[in-house]
C-alpha cells in the first residue's frame, strides 16, 4: 500500500489548452506548499543512563498505520499490479493531483492493491482506520468489498459503472450507459426524429443500453422500430447492421458500441437510406471518428471534455504520460471528499447522508449527484462529429 498526502511539488500552475475543444478556464489552482516535517534536536547526555520512557506514552504508534488525529483516513482501492495496473495507477495519480489542487490538509489517502485480492485490501483498509473507501474499479471487486465495508459502516465510493452493484452503502461514480442513451435519444426526438432503431452488442453494456433505449424512446414519445444485437465478430456485426437497415422506415439509429464498430456498421445502415446516427459516451475519446465521412453528422452524449483536457495536460506534465479517461473519476472523488471533510470530524464515521445532497457535486466531468440507489446522475452534453473533430450542439446543464 502507498500513502498520498499533499507535497511540495506543484504543477497546478500549468494550464494548457485542451486538444479536443475550447477549454473552460480557471480550473488550475496553485498547489499547497509542502507539509513541514518537524525535526527534534537531541543533545548528548552527560549521565550514564538513558531516561526512562514516560509512564503514559502518546506516540501514536500502533499495529497498523500511525493514528492521524488531524486528518481523515481515506482508502483508495485500485489495481496496482496485473492487467489493469495502468488504469489503477492513473486513477491513483489523479487523486494526488486533486489533493494538490484542493490544497487540503485534512485528508490522507492510502492506496491498496485490489489485484492481490479486493476483499483482503478492504479488510486491511478498515483495520488501518480508514473511514471511506474510494474504489474499487471492477464490479466484481465492488461485490467482494461491499459486505466487508458495510459491516464496518464504511461507505464505498466506487469507480464502476455497473448499476447492479450500487446501493446499501455502495455509490458508483462510473459513466452509466443508460444516461448517455437517454440524453441522445431525447435530443434526437426534440430535433424531429420519430422512428428509432438500435444496434447493441451481446454483453452487459449492450443489454443495459438496449433497456435504456426502449425506455427513452417511449418517454420521448417516439416509435421503436427494431433493436438488433450481435456478438463481437465482424460477420455478426455486419449481419445485425443489415437487419437494422431493412427493418423498416426509421429516422435515427443508435449504435451502443465503440467507435471502431460504429465505423464498420454505419455504411451498411445507411445503405437503404440516410439515417441520423446516434452514439454513447464510448465515442468521447475516439478521434478517428471524424476521419470517416459516413460518421460525420452523428450525435453522441457524454460528459463534457473541456476540463478533462486541462487535467490531461497537467497529468502529462507531472507523470510523463497521458492518463486514462477514467482518471477523472479519481480526481472528482477527492474533490467530493474534500468538500464533505469541511464538516467531518477526523476519526468519526463518514457522514454518508451528505452524498445524497440535492445540489450534488462538481468536478472535472461536470456536475453530478447520487440518486437514492447510489448511482451518479450526470449532466451530459451532446456532440456532433465533424471532419475537424467534435462540436458541442447541446451543452451540459451547469446546475440541477
Amino acid at each position: 500500500m502507498a500513502e498520498t498526502a499533499p507535497d511540495c511539488h506543484d504543477d497546478a500552475r500549468r494550464n494548457n489548452a485542451s486538444p479536443r475543444r475550447r477549454m473552460l478556464r480557471g480550473l488550475g489552482v496553485m498547489a499547497m506548499a509542502g507539509l513541514l516535517a518537524a525535526c527534534q534536536m537531541v543533545p548528548k547526555a552527560n549521565g550514564p543512563a538513558t531516561p526512562p520512557p514516560p509512564t503514559n506514552p502518546d506516540d501514536n504508534v500502533g499495529p497498523g498505520l500511525p493514528t492521524d488525529t488531524d486528518r481523515h483516513r481515506v482508502a483508495l482501492l485500485v489495481p496496482q499490479t496485473g492487467a489493469n495496473a495502468d488504469v489503477g495507477t492513473a486513477i491513483a495519480n489523479a487523486t494526488t493531483l486533486a489533493l494538490l489542487d484542493s490544497r487540503t490538509e485534512r485528508v490522507r489517502i492510502t492506496t491498496y492493491d485490489t489485484a492481490l485480492g479486493a476483499a483482503a485490501a478492504a479488510r486491511q483498509a478498515i483495520a488501518d482506520g480508514n473511514k471511506l473507501i474510494l474504489g474499487p474499479l471492477l464490479s466484481e471487486d465492488v461485490a467482494a468489498v461491499a459486505p466487508i465495508a458495510r459491516d464496518a459502516k464504511v461507505p464505498v465510493l466506487s469507480f464502476s459503472n455497473d448499476s447492479g452493484v450500487a446501493g446499501n452503502g455502495v455509490f458508483i461514480m462510473g459513466f452509466v450507459p443508460g444516461q448517455s442513451v437517454e440524453r441522445v435519444v431525447a435530443f434526437s426526438r426534440a430535433r424531429g426524429h420519430q422512428r428509432f432503431g438500435a444496434l447493441v452488442p451481446k454483453n452487459v453494456y449492450g443489454d443495459r443500453s438496449a433497456a435504456a433505449f426502449r425506455a427513452a424512446v417511449a418517454q420521448a414519445g417516439g416509435t421503436l422500430v427494431a433493436v438488433e444485437s450481435y456478438d463481437r465478430s465482424a460477420t455478426a456485426l455486419s449481419g445485425a447492421a443489415r437487419r437494422i437497415a431493412n427493418a423498416g422506415a426509421m429516422d435515427a439509429v443508435l449504435i451502443a458500441d465503440s467507435g471502431g464498430n460504429a465505423i464498420r456498421a454505419v455504411p451498411v445502415i445507411k445503405g437503404t437510406g440516410n439515417k441520423q446516427i446516434l452514439g454513447t459516451e464510448l465515442w468521447n475519446t475516439d478521434a478517428a471518428l471524424g476521419g470517416n465521412a459516413a460518421m460525420r453528422g452523428a450525435w453522441f452524449a457524454s460528459v463534457s471534455d473541456g476540463l478533462y483536457g486541462q487535467l490531461a495536460t497537467k497529468y502529462r506534465t507531472r507523470f510523463g504520460k497521458a492518463p486514462y479517461r477514467l482518471a477523472s473519476l479519481g480526481y472528482d472523488s477527492v474533490l467530493l471528499t474534500v468538500r464533505i471533510a469541511r464538516d467531518w470530524k477526523p476519526g468519526s464515521n463518514f457522514p454518508t447522508n451528505r452524498l445524497l445532497a440535492a445540489d450534488g457535486f462538481g468536478g472535472i466531468d461536470g456536475i453530478f449527484r447520487f440518486n437514492n440507489r447510489g448511482i451518479a446522475e450526470r449532466a451530459l452534453e451532446v456532440s456532433e462529429i465533424g471532419a475537424g473533430g467534435f462540436r458541442v450542439v447541446d451543452p451540459a446543464p451547469t446546475k440541477w
